[in-house]
Parts: structure tokens; sequence; C-alpha cells
């Protein structure tokens, strides 16, 4: 080997030795930078187990620096394409993680705010159903309370119509029967004194002047008198009761026909209320299915959502720090690599 030779192939090892020296310096010094150890911590600060078992940032630059010192160009500028791609490619995946994550949290709080707007309108629309329901329960009880109270009074009423229409047919049967006596009676009288009147006519001679004619009954007018006095009196109870019984009869027919009129209505308005009663419990029901439906979704959002913490509160706290920081270790890695090809 000639001088020459030697010497270019010294200046070689050196030129090469001064390349490895000055990219691993510039790999060292962003291993140095604060920036860096902000990367680090928020590595450490994660919490998925399967992501925090992979090698570390530090880890993996501090293997480059060795391999640039010692390793092939070809092999070490390999590993830093490698890694650059890598990098590139984490900064995307988090770019869509990122987007994911807060497509996914708007959408769950848009979610959890309508599912729970429903879940609120359904609790009122079950408040107002049950009170609904109490009320047409409370007032078909009243409606039946009262049908039962107006057909008691209705049968209360017959019975004493009955009471009266007795004393009734009793009064006219007396008062009949008095008058019935006492008009014999009368006929008995006047028959009697009519032949009294004549016997007397025939013992006593006419007087020579001629008197007036003697009055009906004269002579029994008191007794007879009073008996026709007590038949009138009769016949007065009697009229005054037949005016009374239909009266009453007619007071007692309307009081029937009005009862039956407000059972008829109250009837119906139970038969409205039990169906109103009815829609009411079935829609109460299903808005309770719905209420019921409605929480098991408003607690798969928030089991969602807790999900959606536990993959994105990571990424999303640290996303600024972790761009930056891989742009400045991909800008690091070019860096050597420019140094390693003479570039720099």
């Amino acid at each position: 080997m000639t001088f020459l030779q030697v010497s270019w192939a010294s200046n070689a090892n050196t030129e090469e030795h001064a390349r490895r020296s000055n990219a691993a310096s510039v790999l060292r010094r962003f291993l140095q930078a604060p920036q860096f150890d902000d990367l680090l911590d928020a590595w450490h600060g994660r919490n998925d187990k399967a992501v925090a078992t992979l090698e570390t940032p530090k880890a993996q630059l501090s293997t480059l620096v060795v391999s640039v010192q010692l390793d092939a160009f070809t092999k070490v500028k390999e590993a830093m394409d490698k890694m650059i791609a890598e990098l590139k490619a984490q900064q995307e995946e988090e770019v869509k993680h990122k987007e994911f994550c807060t497509t996914e949290f708007n959408q769950n709080e848009q979610n959890t705010y309508s599912k729970t707007e429903e879940k609120e309108d359904l609790e009122r629309k079950i408040a107002s159903l049950t009170s609904l329901i109490e009320k047409l329960t409370k007032e078909i009880a009243e409606a039946e309370d009262q049908i039962a109270n107006s057909k008691k009074e209705i049968k209360k009423a017959g019975e004493t119509r009955e009471k009266e229409n007795a004393e009734y047919q009793q009064t006219i049967s007396d008062q009949r029967a008095t008058q019935a006596i006492l008009d014999k009676a009368l006929k008995k009288l006047e028959s009697f004194y009519k032949k009294k009147a004549l016997l007397q006519e025939k013992q006593d001679p006419a007087p020579p002047v001629q008197f007036q004619p003697m009055k009906k009954n004269a002579g029994a007018s008191p007794v007879m008198g009073l008996i026709e006095q007590i038949i009138e009196e009769s016949k007065v109870v009697e009229k005054e009761a037949v005016a009374g019984e239909a009266s009453a009869q007619a007071e007692y027919e309307q009081f029937v026909k009005d009862s039956n009129g407000l059972i008829d209505e109250l009837s119906n308005a139970i038969t409205e209320k039990t169906k109103g009663k009815a829609e009411a419990n079935m829609e109460k029901s299903q808005a309770e299915a719905d209420k019921e439906s409605a929480e098991g979704e408003l607690a798969d959002l928030a089991s969602y959502k807790a999900d959606l913490h536990d993959q994105c509160d990571f990424v999303l706290k640290n996303f600024d720090i972790r761009q930056k920081a891989r742009k400045l270790e991909i800008e690091a890695i070019q860096k050597a690599k420019a140094i390693l090809s003479g570039m720099a």
C-alpha cells in the first residue's frame, strides 16, 4: 500500500469518524433538549398498558446513537429512514385518533343530552299520566257512590210512596164508607120525617087560613143538617186526599225520572273514564318502558364515554407536545442522516 493510499484511507477514516461523531452529537442534543423531556413525561403518563410495553422514544433514539457510531452507514441510514417513517406514521395515526376522539366525544355529548331530554320528558309524562289515573280513579269511585246512593234514594222513595198510597187508599175507603153510612142514615131520617108529616096532616083539619108549606126536613133539620155537613166535610177530605195523592205520585215519578237520568249520565261517565283510565295505563306502561330503555342507553353512553377517556385522554392531553416532539425528532434524525451522507 502506498503512502497516498494510506493517507487517503486515514483521511477517509477521520472524515467518517467526524461524520459519525457529528451525527451522534445532533441526536444527543435532541435527547437532552427540554421538549424531549416533555415527550418522555407524556410517554410515561400513558394509561394504555399495551402501548406502555413498547420501547420508549429515549431507548429507541439511544439505540440509534449507538448504531450511528458503530454500524455501517447504509444500515444506519436504513434504521433512520425506518424511524422517520414510523414517527410520521405515528403522527398521522395520532391526528386521526384525535379527530376520532373529538368526533366521538362531541357525538356522545349530543346523544347524552338528547337522551337525557327524552328521559326527563318521559318522567314528566309518567307523572302526568299517574296524576290523571289517580284523578279518574277517584272520579269513577265518586260516580259509583252517587249511583249507589241514587238507587237507595229511589228505593226509599218507592217505599215511602207505597206507605203514602196505602194511607191514601185507607183514607178514601174510610171517607167513602162514612159517606155511604151517613147517606143511608140521612135517607132513613128523611123517610121517617115524611111519614110523620103525613100522619100529622091527616089528624089535623085544615085551618081556615092557609099557611106556607113546611120547609124540607123541617123539625128534623138539626140532625139531618149535621149529617149533611159531615158528608160534605168527608167529601172535601176525599177530594184533598185525591189531589194530594196525585201530586205525591207526580213528584215521585219525576224524582225517579230525574234520578234514573242522573244514573244514566253517571254510568256513561264511568264508561268513558274507565276507557280513558285504561288508555292512560297503557300509555304510562309504554312511557315507563321507553324511560327504562332511555336509562339503559344513557348507561351505555356513560360507559362508552369512560372507554373514550381511557382511549383518548392521553392523546388529547399530550397531542401538541407529542406532535412537536416527533417533528423535532424527525428533524434531528434527518439532520444526522444528512451529516452521515456528507450533505451537511
